[in-house]
């Protein structure tokens, strides 16, 4: 069988690295793949981008199934765009992934069916967005309205830097996102006290298959310091999601999602990843939804699942994962984001990486922002690559990572070097 993953990043390169070790697999195309599909002869990179030429080569190509990496593939309506053509995709329609296309959408849809998230409040207005926060006070969270690659939410500790984010993201717009009115808008949010954790699982539109359970680190520097980024790190499983909070999350959040979606005539299919805040009650509540794997949590959660994804996928695109039972390493998988300089504002590019390690059963890097110019590999992208690692502990797993990275050279590189620290801590 041949299989196309659509993407760029770390999260496609994962998935495709994963995808082609499935027995029936004969062929991985990644569209358009990065200097670390490249080099991988087990993969093909083609320069397709356009959502009617991708459908195209997978009729010319008899390509059996379609994975959708990014969630601005399937704002665009890629899923829809395939179905209509008969072929086999694994994503949610255009409709469905307003879920995470637009956080006024999801934070409506979780009110509506009474699914646990936090209080707010939606404006396009600067005026009345700044006396909202005025109201209620610091701390409290300014969300862009619309798909930010991960750089549109604002966790304000201060009043000043509520006002700041509204200016910055309302009333300048410099994020660019703007919605179905053709204005930008922001959600503003009660600030959640807890430990976040990222709870992914695979639908049939009825049938839910959890993954294991992972955690990513969001601000850019150790401690939890700096600037919000796409994520700098993440590992698996997640010691915060203990059963009890599994149980929940399955039975308050995801399962009257996938049923209030259905119950409004639109149907949910794909990756679901429901961002948690988890209290110190074991309560959780939903931060965010993405209709989509996370990036960096596909890379340590694929190195730790044994099951062909393939064979997984075809049983979702088949409205049967009631069948399905997932088998997982036990080990603890971890995954250390390496970035580039100036990232997540103005990343460097072009800059030359060296001192790559081998991979390995237990280690692997995967590349993001890579690309290969005359036979060099360069940095293309903020994230550069997550060096990922399997151990018998948190600890053992981040000793590796971090061992594995040494070596690793490229201008102006940033990296975090505390990556596991609430999983050791516990």
């Amino acid at each position: 069988m041949k299989v196309l993953v659509i993407g760029n990043g770390g999260r496609e390169h994962a998935l495709a690295w994963k995808l082609a070790q499935g027995e029936r697999v004969s062929q991985v195309y990644v569209a358009p793949g990065n200097g670390g599909t490249a080099r991988d002869s087990r993969l093909t990179n083609i320069a397709i981008t356009d959502v009617k030429a991708l459908a195209d080569f997978a009729i010319e190509q008899k390509v059996s199934l379609t994975v959708v990496g990014p969630e601005a593939y399937l704002a665009a309506g890629v899923v829809d765009e395939f179905r209509s053509r008969g072929l086999r995709i694994f994503g949610p329609t255009k409709a469905a992934a307003q879920l995470e296309s637009s956080k006024a959408f999801a934070k409506d849809f979780m009110k509506r069916h009474n699914i646990p998230t936090a209080a707010y409040e939606v404006f396009s207005d600067v005026a009345a967005a700044h006396a909202y926060v005025d109201a209620q006070g610091a701390p409290i969270v300014i969300k862009a309205d619309g798909l930010a690659a991960g750089k549109g939410v604002v966790v304000a500790m201060t009043l000043a830097e509520a006002h700041e984010a509204i200016d910055w993201i309302l009333e300048d717009n410099k994020l660019g996102v703007v919605h179905n009115e053709g204005v930008a808008r922001v959600v503003i949010e009660q600030f959640l006290q807890g430990e976040e954790a990222s709870f992914i699982v695979l639908c049939d539109g009825k049938n839910v298959v959890s993954l294991a359970t992972s955690q990513d680190h969001k601000r850019l520097k150790d401690g939890d310091e700096g600037p919000n980024t796409g994520g700098m790190g993440a590992y698996s499983p997640a010691p915060v999601v203990t059963p009890n909070v599994h149980a929940k999350a399955m039975h308050e959040i995801i399962m009257p999602t996938i049923q209030g979606m259905a119950r409004d005539g639109i149907p949910f299919t794909g990756f679901l990843y429901a961002g948690l805040m988890i209290d110190a009650q074991g309560q959780p509540h939903t931060v965010e939804f993405n209709t989509r794997m996370g990036d960096p949590e596909t890379q340590p959660i694929m190195m730790r699942l044994k099951s062909d994804l393939l064979e997984v996928l075809l049983h979702a695109t088949d409205g049967t994962l009631d069948q399905v039972e997932l088998q997982w390493d036990r080990r603890v998988a971890l995954g250390v984001v390496m970035a580039a300089g100036g990232y997540p504002l103005s990343p460097r590019k072009g800059d030359a990486i060296s001192g790559l390690p081998a991979d390995a059963e237990d280690h692997m890097v995967f590349h993001a922002g890579t690309a290969e110019v005359d036979g060099q590999l360069q940095t293309s992208g903020g994230r550069v690559l997550c060096v990922t690692a399997l151990g018998e502990s948190v600890r053992k797993a981040q000793a590796l990572a971090y061992e594995s990275l040494v070596n690793i050279q490229f201008e102006g590189k940033q990296y975090r070097q505390d990556i596991g620290h609430r999983a050791v801590k516990r």
